[in-house]
């Protein structure tokens, strides 16, 4: 069974990456480019999971994740950070932000999937006879 999943990313090159990352493993990935458009898509519901950059103009991850966190209507799907940040702190200020997880840029599409994965339940991991490991 395919994942439906959100991906918040204003860099076009990164988006179309993970894009095609997820398409390959047999994911339903939903593109967003901005964080306004994104948290308006996430307030629509409908997503297992959601993959948000943090360093973006206007609505950044921060304030995506409080709103998003924030709003009490229906199940919320994990709220994954994928960002550059990498200085010590960074990740437990994401998820004292609201992140339910952090994944480094660059991402490794050798490893994506995998660790995207580690967030939604094992009925919708990728199911395409691939080992996302390889």
């Amino acid at each position: 069974m395919a994942a439906q999943i959100l991906v918040v990313e204003d860099n076009a090159a990164n988006l179309q990456l993970m894009l095609y990352v997820l398409r390959a493993f047999g994911h339903v990935p939903t593109p967003a480019t901005d964080g306004r458009s994104g948290l308006h898509a996430a307030q629509g519901g409908g997503f297992d999971l959601i993959l948000c950059d943090v360093l973006m103009p206007g609505l950044d991850g921060y304030e995506f994740a409080r709103r998003y966190k924030s709003e009490g209507v229906g199940r919320k799907a994990p709220l994954v950070a994928v960002t550059a940040l990498a200085m010590v702190g960074d990740r437990e200020s994401l998820l004292a932000a609201g992140f339910d997880g952090y994944i480094a840029k660059p991402i490794d599409p050798e490893h994506f999937v995998t660790q995207i994965e580690a967030f939604l339940p094992e009925a919708l991991h990728a199911d395409n006879g691939q080992d996302p490991r390889r």
